[in-house]
């Protein structure tokens, strides 16, 4: 039998699961229980296949808009959040709903709340059409929300009053690329009121962190993720950044490319805030197979947070 080449094998952490995405997941499942099949979900509930799937094997089902779910049967609004004109529908129609829209996403909704009541503009800086963008863009009137992708975008915005602004993030940013764009913000609009804490969630920065703390011993990253995850695609960018030569983002284990990372003699893996750690490990034992495997893991703090599920699921 063939020797297997030794390999050593990095586990970031924090990686997996925030806080946010566990309790969203916790109000599904707790939805079901009371409830009963079938319970609605507006959007993915997380970005995760697996996650989403597994929900929808016990009874869920997914729709993109209320108008796909029936009067009488409970909706749950995904953790990325919704426009106010979601639930304001749901309420018209007398509906039972949960809104499970992650506590640090609806800081900046208040944030955007309390800027305008003050008479300023919001700048978002975010990605466009993504779900947390347009819940956050949603909370106020058309028009007073200005989105900026890129330091390029700060000099194309045509704001109102420049000297009555504010800035508000989506949560799941690069914060190295977030900076950069608030300086730019800054720069151009010296007077810009910025948040009183920084809206990139604590989950997504600890990620990008540990990635940046393994980089510069590894030759290949994989990064445990749905396309559609933007914290996830973030880590991928942050491992190239920080010298990766090659960041892979993977689904599950059967997606990895094993030609790509022949000959390597260290791999970083790390997942996504919605991947569960479930899929941890079978990229794990995908690699135990294959190579004389050694696990170390690379920890950059420890997250202890947990959110309450809303009362109405609490009741019995």
């Amino acid at each position: 039998m063939d020797k297997k080449p030794p390999l050593t094998l990095y586990l970031a952490a924090p990686r997996g699961f925030c806080a946010g995405v566990d309790r969203a997941i916790k109000i599904v499942e707790m939805a079901l229980q009371k409830w009963g099949a079938p319970v609605y979900v507006r959007h993915e509930i997380v970005h995760n296949k697996f996650v989403v799937d597994s929900l929808r094997d016990k009874g869920a089902v997914f729709v993109e808009e209320l108008d796909e779910c029936p009067d009488d049967r409970p909706v749950i609004f995904s953790a990325h959040g919704v426009p106010k004109a979601v639930p304001a529908e749901a309420r018209r129609r007398e509906m039972v709903f949960v809104d499970a829209t992650c506590p640090l996403v609806s800081k900046v909704h208040v944030e955007a709340e309390r800027h305008h009541a003050e008479g300023l503009q919001m700048v978002m800086i975010g990605h466009a059409g993504h779900p947390e963008v347009l819940g956050t863009m949603g909370q106020l009137p058309e028009g007073e929300v200005l989105l900026v992708e890129t330091v390029e975008d700060v000099a194309k915005i045509a704001p109102r009053d420049p000297s009555r602004l504010a800035f508000i993030t989506q949560t799941t940013l690069s914060v190295d690329d977030t900076a950069a764009i608030v300086a730019a913000l800054q720069a151009r609009f010296p007077g810009i009121v910025g948040p009183a804490k920084e809206d990139i969630c604590y989950a997504t920065t600890n990620r990008q962190a540990s990635v940046k703390a393994i980089a510069g011993r590894i030759d290949a990253l994989l990064v445990i993720g749905a396309p559609n995850s933007s914290n996830s695609r973030r880590l991928v960018e942050v491992g190239s950044a920080a010298g990766c030569a090659y960041s892979q983002l993977v689904m599950r284990a059967d997606q990895i490319d094993w030609r790509a990372i022949a000959g390597a003699q260290a791999v970083g893996v790390t997942a996504g805030a919605s991947a569960p750690e479930l899929l941890v490990d079978e990229v794990v034992a995908a690699f135990r197979e294959r190579y004389d495997l050694t696990v170390e893991m690379v920890e950059t703090a420890r997250e202890n947070v947990e959110f309450k599920v809303p009362r109405v699921l609490r009741e019995a």
